[in-house]
């Protein structure tokens, strides 16, 4: 559990990126309007974890899943972003499953294409 209450927040680096990221060109967002946004995403992000934490409790679990999530997300009325997120959890799915088959290639292997990349 976190220790201080601005351990729960999360990083503004991550906020400013994703803000940024979101934004037209040439618009800029000042530095209080970054900390307010911070500290939203930090407090939606709690109650979703709360609602899926109770989805478990409920189900007589102990692990707390991405469907947990997805269906808190339902629960608590954000069905329109349950599309989106089901899609996300999917590609991390994905990404984390090619990750570790490329995990046990050969030393061979990556040397070759260690070799072919400096060529």
């Amino acid at each position: 559990m976190a220790e201080k209450l601005e351990d729960l927040n999360l990083p503004m680096s991550v906020v400013t990126r994703i803000v940024k990221e979101s934004l037209p060109e040439g618009v800029a967002i000042s530095k209080e309007a970054r900390t307010g946004l911070a500290k939203a995403a930090s407090v939606f992000v709690l109650y979703v974890t709360s609602a899926a934490t109770n989805i478990v409790k409920n189900n007589k679990r102990k692990t707390l899943t991405g469907q947990d999530v997805l269906e808190a997300m339902k629960d608590i009325e954000f069905d329109r972003f349950v599309g989106p997120l089901t899609e996300a959890l999917e590609n991390y799915k994905q990404a984390v499953s090619a990750r570790k088959s490329g995990a046990g290639k050969k030393k061979e292997d990556v040397e070759e294409i260690e070799t072919i990349e400096e060529d």
